[in-house]
């Protein structure tokens, strides 16, 4: 979650240097690159035991989790400040711990309810003494909300699609297929839309190295994280840990977007790292770990 986090205020950067359907075709495109020497191996074997529901739930995070939020985000970026966007994402814990109890079962309780309360009362505080945004008043600032709101939905999708579909493949193999089955659409998109417009020359190097980290940082590496975590709790309680993801996009605002910190948002951390740690404690005692 904190590498994913780390993607707010990246798109940002890619967005105002690269067209956006040009970024993430070449975010997903690397993004498939590194992941396929880890699943090489057994990409045979494990798409012959594949059946239509396992295609099913791996399409549907690559159109909600690939296209959707990587599309939604960048573009919700260019209107709104990373500090905004990690206010929206405070919500996502909540909306995704709701998803698991309404669509998959999953136990919630009142002790994993307190837990997601205080990390997204946490974020809430965090933002509460914000300042002013600059762009707050012009009529772009409530589309950028507006698209991150549907970005953090599809990240909820991208998590619940995730504990299904790693509940019988590997975690690895989850986060390659998807990605890869995104290279498609982003590559017609790109051909439709921006691709004449990118001029690859101008580029700067910052812009670079951003779109390298938002590949193999926030979607590689974290994707790979996230589902190997999936795979072992109940989503309801990886819930709980999403909070790290914004607190990640508010920290790394400040220091990559050189946007204003307030003292008054410790507390708000310290609020989300005790959520951290409730729900650390109720997934070891659900399952007798100590």
């Amino acid at each position: 979650m904190a590498l994913f986090g780390s993607a707010t205020p990246i798109s940002k950067l890619v967005g105002e240097g690269l067209p956006v359907f040009t970024a993430s075709l070449l975010r997903v495109t690397l993004g498939a690159l590194s992941l396929a020497p880890f699943v090489m191996k057994d990409l045979r074997g494990n798409l012959a035991g594949m059946n239509g529901r396992a295609w099913r739930e791996v399409s549907l995070i690559a159109l909600f989790g690939m296209v959707g939020f990587t599309l939604l985000l960048i573009y919700g970026m260019k209107y709104i400040t990373g500090v905004a966007g990690s206010i929206i994402m405070s919500f996502t814990p909540a909306l995704t711990a709701l998803g698991a109890f309404l669509f998959l079962g999953s136990p919630l309780g009142w002790r994993r309810i307190i837990a997601i309360g205080t990390g997204v009362g946490g974020l809430i505080f965090i933002n509460i003494h914000r300042g002013e945004f600059s762009d707050s008043s012009g009529p772009m600032f409530f589309l950028g909300v507006a698209l991150v709101m549907g970005a953090i939905s599809c990240e909820a999708v991208y998590t619940l699609m995730g504990k299904k579909a790693t509940d019988h493949l590997p975690p690895l193999l989850v986060t390659f297929l998807s990605t890869a089955l995104s290279i498609p659409l982003f590559t017609l998109l790109a051909f439709l839309f921006d691709f004449e417009q990118a001029d690859f020359g101008a580029v700067s190097a910052k812009t670079w190295w951003a779109l390298g980290w938002w590949s193999l940082g926030t979607l590689s590496a974290g994707s790979a994280f996230w589902y190997s975590g999936l795979a072992r709790t109940e989503a309801s309680t990886a819930a709980g840990f999403m909070s790290v993801m914004s607190l990640s996009a508010l920290l790394l605002s400040y220091l990559l977007l050189d946007e204003t910190f307030e003292w008054i948002h410790l507390p708000g951390i310290l609020l989300v790292l005790i959520s951290i740690g409730l729900m650390s404690w109720v997934h070891a005692t659900d399952h007798g770990d100590r």
